[in-house]
C-alpha cells in the first residue's frame, strides 16, 4: 500500500470529496416534442383538486354537447397556455427555496514545509451578512411566489371569460345561420320564379333586380356569419387543447347576469382585495417592500467570521484563533441597489395605481352599456312580437296569392333584419355581462 493511501489527510479528503458528491445534482437531457399533443375530444370527467375558480364547481360533461360551464371548466383545465403558465410556481418555489437556504461554510487550508517540521493550516469561515439580509430575501421570495400563484389565477379567469365569450358569440351564430339558411333558400326561390315570370313578361326588371339585389345581401351576410363560426370554433377549440379540426358540439345558452346598481357599487368597492391581478400586484409590491429592507440591511459592513488551526513551520507550535474579514463601507455602501430597489417600488406602487384606475373605469363603462343594451334589447322584443304577428298574416296572404312576391320579401326582410339585431344585440348583452364579471373578479355562476 502507497504511502498516500495510508495518509489520513489524504483518505479524509477522498471521503469529503465522495460526501459533497453524493449530494450533487445531476443533469439529463430532456429533447423538445415535434409533433402537436392536442386531443381530439374533450375529457369527460374534470378533476375536482384543479379546479381554482371561485364559484367553479366540479361539472359533468353533457353528452348532448358542451354547456356554458363545460366550456369554461374545460378551458381553464386545458387550455396549452395556461398548462404552461402552471409551470411558473415550480420556479418560485425553487426560488422560495433558494432564498431559505443558509450560505455554506468556506474552508481554507495550506501546506508549508522547513527542516524540522510540516506546517499546515485548516480554517472555517461563515458568511454572517447573508445570515442578516436572510430573512428579508426569504420573506421577499415568498411573497413573490404568492405573486405568480395569482398572476396564474387571472390567466386563469380570463381564459374562462374569453371561453365563456367565445361560447356566447358561438351559439349566437347558430343562431343566425338556422334563421340565415331558410331565407337564403327562400329568395333563390323567388329569385328562380322571377326569372320564369321575365321570360312571361309578368314581372318588371326593377322588381326581378330588387329581388337578386336583396339575394346577394343575405347570401353575403350567410357568408360572413359562417367565416365568424368558424373562427369562434378555432378560438374554442385552442382553449380546449383540442385538434383545429376537433368537433366542439353546443347545448344550452348564454344566461343573463345583470348586476343591479347596489351590486354593481358593493362589488366595486371590494375590487382590490378580490381580483387576482390586484392582488398579485399586491404580493408583488410586498415583495419589492422586502427586497429593499434587503438592500438597506446589506449596506452595513459586509463580516465574514471563522475560526482557524495552524502549526508553524519552524517551531511546530499549535494554534487556534479566530478570523473576523469586514469591508469597510467607505464608497459603495450598496448605495446603487439601494436607489433601485427604491425606484422599482415607485414604479409598482404607480402600477398598482394605473390597474386599480383602469379597473374601475372599465367595469362602470361595461356596466352602464349593459344596461343600455338590455333596455334596447327589451325595445326589440315588445316590437318583434308585433312584427310576428305581421309576418303570420303576409304568409298565409303569399301563400294565397293576395300578396306581391316582392311586397312579402320586403316583409319578411325587414323581420329578418330584426331577428338578427335581437340575437346580435342580446350576444353583446350576454358578453358584456360576462366581462363585467369577469373585471370585477366575481365568483363563477353556472
Amino acid at each position: 500500500m502507497s504511502k498516500r493511501a495510508s495518509n489520513p489527510i489524504w483518505s479524509g479528503a477522498a471521503l469529503f470529496g465522495a460526501l459533497l458528491l453524493s449530494g450533487c445534482a445531476i443533469y439529463h437531457r430532456k429533447p423538445l416534442p415535434m409533433t402537436p399533443d392536442l386531443m381530439r375530444s374533450p375529457a369527460l370527467t374534470v378533476p375536482v383538486d384543479k379546479l381554482d375558480l371561485p364559484g367553479l364547481k366540479p361539472h359533468p360533461i353533457p353528452t348532448n354537447g358542451l354547456d356554458e360551464t363545460a366550456i369554461v371548466t374545460l378551458a381553464v383545465l386545458n387550455d396549452p397556455d395556461l398548462k404552461a403558465a402552471r409551470l411558473q410556481a415550480g420556479v418560485a418555489d425553487a426560488q422560495v427555496l433558494e432564498a431559505g437556504l443558509l450560505p455554506d461554510p468556506q474552508v481554507s487550508g495550506g501546506l508549508s514545509q522547513s527542516p524540522e517540521h510540516t506546517g499546515y493550516s485548516i480554517g472555517l469561515g461563515e458568511d454572517i451578512q447573508a445570515l442578516i439580509t436572510r430573512g428579508a430575501a426569504k420573506a421577499a421570495a415568498k411573497a413573490r411566489a404568492r405573486q405568480v400563484r395569482l398572476d396564474i389565477l387571472w390567466q386563469e379567469w380570463q381564459v374562462a371569460g374569453q371561453a365563456r365569450e367565445t361560447f356566447i358569440q358561438l351559439r349566437a351564430d347558430q343562431r343566425l345561420l338556422a334563421l340565415l339558411e331558410p331565407f337564403q333558400k327562400l329568395l333563390a326561390g323567388i329569385c328562380g320564379k322571377d326569372q320564369a315570370a321575365l321570360a312571361r313578361n309578368d314581372v318588371t326588371i326593377g322588381a326581378a333586380s330588387s329581388d337578386l339585389r336583396s339575394l346577394a345581401g343575405v347570401e353575403a351576410n350567410l357568408r360572413q356569419t359562417q367565416l365568424d363560426a368558424n373562427q369562434g370554433r378555432h378560438v374554442l377549440a385552442a382553449l380546449l387543447g383540442l385538434e383545429p379540426d376537433a368537433p366542439v358540439p353546443l347545448a344550452g345558452a348564454g344566461r343573463d347576469h345583470l348586476l343591479t346598481q347596489a351590486q354593481f357599487g358593493a362589488a366595486l368597492a371590494a375590487l382590490p382585495r378580490r381580483r387576482a391581478d390586484l392582488l398579485a400586484l399586491q404580493a408583488g409590491y410586498e415583495s419589492q417592500e422586502q427586497s429593499l429592507r434587503e438592500a438597506i440591511l446589506a449596506q452595513f459592513p459586509a463580516i465574514s467570521a471563522g475560526v482557524q488551526q495552524a502549526r508553524s513551520a519552524e517551531e511546530g507550535v499549535h494554534s487556534i484563533g479566530f478570523t473576523v474579514n469586514v469591508t469597510l463601507p467607505l464608497f459603495n455602501r450598496n448605495r446603487g441597489r439601494i436607489a433601485i430597489q427604491r425606484a422599482t417600488r415607485a414604479l409598482l406602487y404607480q402600477t398598482w395605481q394605473a390597474r386599480l384606475d383602469q379597473a374601475a373605469s372599465q367595469a362602470d363603462q361595461l356596466w352602464r352599456a349593459s344596461r343600455i343594451m338590455a333596455a334596447r334589447l327589451h325595445d326589440l322584443e315588445i316590437h318583434a312580437s308585433d312584427t310576428k304577428t305581421g309576418i303570420s298574416a303576409a304568409d298565409r296572404d303569399y301563400r294565397a296569392g293576395n300578396l306581391s312576391a316582392s311586397e312579402y320579401l320586403a316583409l319578411v326582410s325587414d323581420w329578418q333584419a330584426e331577428q338578427m339585431q335581437e340575437i346580435q344585440l342580446r350576444a353583446s348583452l350576454e358578453q358584456a355581462e360576462a366581462a363585467v364579471r369577469t373585471i370585477l373578479g366575481l365568483p363563477f355562476e353556472p
